[in-house]
């Protein structure tokens, strides 16, 4: 796969370590202008959810420009997720799988990710939840099986949600976790070398309604000042410098471009230890610390 540097997952998949996320871009325009500039710049991964309502968007896009950058289907990597109101029946989370698929309009995904811990309308310390999470897993190794998706994870799951699944015959290849310099999760990120799960980073310029916090953080600012780079750019060099792969957001074409040039930036062990001396703990996602 071309495109941005990749790491390989315990089954031997490759995957990109920076993608374009799509969430909170809804409409047709927005998803084809970031699609396009995403490609134009060489993103290879593009991720998605059945709960972001713009899988169709993003099929439509592809089957328009992947011609137009000579690319084919296998050169993109495509993640999406199964939901809450899914998960927790066997049935259901096929059927969501295989709609993702139509509304994709391919013939398998590169990653599915259960994508959060507890179940669509059942209190947070409700039993269920965890007898849901193992029906889900069952149902994803039946979809990793059957050949539909080639590599299959979590995401927002705690250290206690991953070792439920220990297990299975079947790890989870990726964990998809909110992870900035404002909340590390140090211990989570251990956990998951030890495992070999992959992780990757969301909001990791900080949310719409808080991304200010992190992008104006004192220590981010010098750093960016002293590498020649952007905010932005120095956030996600320091997820990509352990390793974490990350899913910057943009419509704009620039913003697009510029993000992946993170990948290029050398942090020096001095620009990371005056991240990591950040003192600041803000969680700006859903937090799955109370799900049971």
């Amino acid at each position: 796969m071309s495109g941005s540097k990749s790491i390989t997952l315990a089954n031997g998949v490759l995957m990109p370590l920076i993608g374009l996320g799509t969430y909170q871009i809804c409409s047709r325009e927005g998803i084809y202008t970031a699609v396009e500039a995403a490609l134009a710049s060489g993103y290879r991964l593009i991720d998605t959810a059945s709960g972001y309502r713009n899988e169709e968007h993003i099929g439509a896009a592809l089957r328009d420009l992947l011609p137009k950058f000579n690319l084919r289907r296998e050169d993109i990597f495509i993640t999406s997720k199964v939901g809450p109101s899914a998960a927790g029946d066997h049935d259901s989370v096929v059927s969501c799988c295989k709609a993702s698929l139509a509304h994709l309009g391919v013939s398998y995904l590169d990653l599915l990710l259960v994508h959060w811990p507890g179940l669509h309308r059942v209190p947070a310390s409700d039993a269920r939840n965890k007898a849901g999470r193992l029906v889900t897993w069952a149902a994803f190794k039946h979809l990793h099986d059957s050949g539909l998706v080639r590599a299959v994870g979590v995401s927002n799951y705690e250290e206690r949600h991953c070792a439920e699944l220990l297990d299975f015959e079947l790890l989870p290849h990726v964990n998809q976790v909110e992870l900035h310099p404002h909340y590390p999760q140090t211990q989570l990120l251990e956990y998951c070398r030890i495992h070999k799960i992959a992780v990757q980073a969301y909001c990791s310029l900080g949310s719409r309604d808080h991304k200010d916090k992190l992008l104006h953080e004192p220590a981010v600012l010098e750093v960016a000042a002293a590498a020649g780079a952007t905010p932005a750019q120095v956030l996600l060099a320091w997820a990509l410098r352990q390793g974490v792969g990350v899913l910057p957001k943009s419509t704009n074409s620039e913003h697009i471009a510029s993000n992946l040039a993170a990948e290029k930036l050398v942090l020096t062990a001095e620009h990371v230890h005056r991240l990591d001396a950040i003192s600041t703990r803000c969680k700006y996602a859903w937090d799955p610390a109370t799900i049971f």
